[in-house]
């Protein structure tokens, strides 16, 4: 493959897993001005049905992010297409499963909370956007276009910029990034049924995920890693869990 095909390729998956990631944030803030949002459809007629197609997006991304990070899985995927593309090809799959939580999510009957107080609606909506920005923050300090595939498929080398590092956000809980989504699904003035079911079935994948990430952390890094674990808290900042 030449450096030409595979720098568009990388772009252009950098380009929908970038739009899918935006697009959801955006989905989850329930924003009243955006034509589509977690909370915008009407209710399905049956809620069986609707349970039944939202577990099935869950399950289909769990399936995808938890195999496709394996590194077997990379051996297999790298023998039909470029080890450069690899991580683009994650990111471009993860973005479309971005904008299918956007538009088949489905509503659900139920609300779990709802404030109409000004100063809490003020306070969990800046949570809510600080998480996400905590997110992107978080991707830059280690390396964004490396984490994004866009490093890779433009130098064409698969392991550029595949360091362990620790900096800032990541001297204050080892995985940012799920901290900051977490915060930016369980922020929210409103809690509707719909939203629960996405926010608890994230949060019960992210939990899974981070078990078998931090094995493979471990692995990678030996004793780094290891130091790092007894130093650092996972998600919650000052809260040393294992």
């Amino acid at each position: 493959m030449s450096k030409l095909i595979s720098s568009v390729c990388g772009i252009l998956c950098y380009l929908v897993g970038l739009g899918g990631l935006s697009a959801f944030m955006l989905f989850m803030g329930g924003w009243s001005f955006l034509p589509i949002h977690i909370n915008s459809r009407p209710l399905s007629e049956d809620t069986g049905v609707a349970i039944a197609i939202n577990l099935a997006i869950l399950l289909l991304f769990a399936l995808h992010h938890s195999i496709a990070a394996r590194s077997s899985f990379k051996e297999k995927i790298t023998q039909f297409i470029s080890p450069a593309l690899e991580r683009s090809l994650y990111v471009l799959v993860s973005g479309l499963f971005m904008l299918a939580f956007c538009f088949y999510w489905q509503p659900v009957t139920g609300v779990i909370w709802h404030t109409e107080n000004e100063f809490l609606v003020s306070v969990l909506r800046g949570i809510h956007i600080f998480g996400w920005l905590f997110l992107v923050a978080a991707t830059f300090e280690i390396d964004h276009f490396h984490l994004m595939g866009l490093k890779q498929s433009i130098s064409m080398n698969p392991n550029e910029g595949n360091q362990f590092k620790e900096v800032c956000l990541y001297k204050i809980v080892r995985h940012p990034i799920q901290t900051g989504i977490l915060l930016g699904m369980w922020a929210t003035p409103y809690m509707s049924m719909t939203q629960f079911m996405l926010s608890l079935g994230f949060t019960i994948y992210i939990f899974i995920g981070l078990y078998f990430e931090e094995k493979s952390l471990i692995h990678r890094f030996g004793d780094v890693y290891m130091d790092y674990k007894r130093r650092v808290p996972a998600v919650v900042p000052f809260l040393k869990i294992p």
